[in-house]
């Protein structure tokens, strides 16, 4: 297993969407390791391929009082509740960045497991909010442009002003 390097927002690679993988496949189950201990090494919940620069449509998940950590290939929103929840949501490559985000409550979601199996998973509290927001990163929708435009600016000012003080300066625009 290996760390990979994370990409930071506005990198191309957060912005477009991702091919299908072969969930069977031996690259594809490495990939989710390295994707697990990046995750953890990053503090996070949840990490898509995206995030280190692969444009594969591979989730990996390991929420706290969760069910351990779970690696969904292909994955696809199939159905989702009309009532809402909003929540907390950050993104590894936007670091220290976090505001709330309203999604639906509910959804329900179609995966293939790395053993090959096509799972249907009915999803609602953190798990909802964090298999949405993966999917949307999946699908090259990164996590601010579900922020109002008010709250969205002010998450920018605050990630540049943070890059600045860390020497970079991106173009967040």
């Amino acid at each position: 297993m290996a760390i990979l390097p994370i990409i930071r927002f506005p990198h191309a690679c957060l912005q477009q969407a991702a091919a299908p993988v072969d969930a069977t496949s031996a690259r594809t189950t490495e990939l989710a390791r390295d994707l697990l201990e990046t995750m953890h090494a990053a503090s996070g919940i949840g990490i898509t391929a995206c995030h280190v620069g692969m444009l594969l449509r591979l989730v990996v998940i390991d929420l706290p009082g969760g069910n351990g950590p779970q690696a969904r290939a292909n994955p696809e929103i199939i159905w989702q509740d009309t009532a809402t929840a909003t929540a907390e949501e950050g993104s590894v490559s936007m670091p220290g960045i976090h505001a709330p985000v309203t999604r639906p409550a509910r959804v329900r979601v179609r995966y293939t497991g790395l053993d090959g199996l096509v799972v249907e998973e009915e999803a609602e509290g953190l798990l909802a909010a964090c298999l949405q927001h993966e999917i949307d990163q999946i699908n090259g929708i990164f996590w601010t442009r579900r922020l109002s435009p008010l709250r969205r600016d002010r998450a920018m000012k605050r990630y540049s002003r943070q890059a600045r003080l860390n020497g970079a300066d991106p173009d967040v625009s």
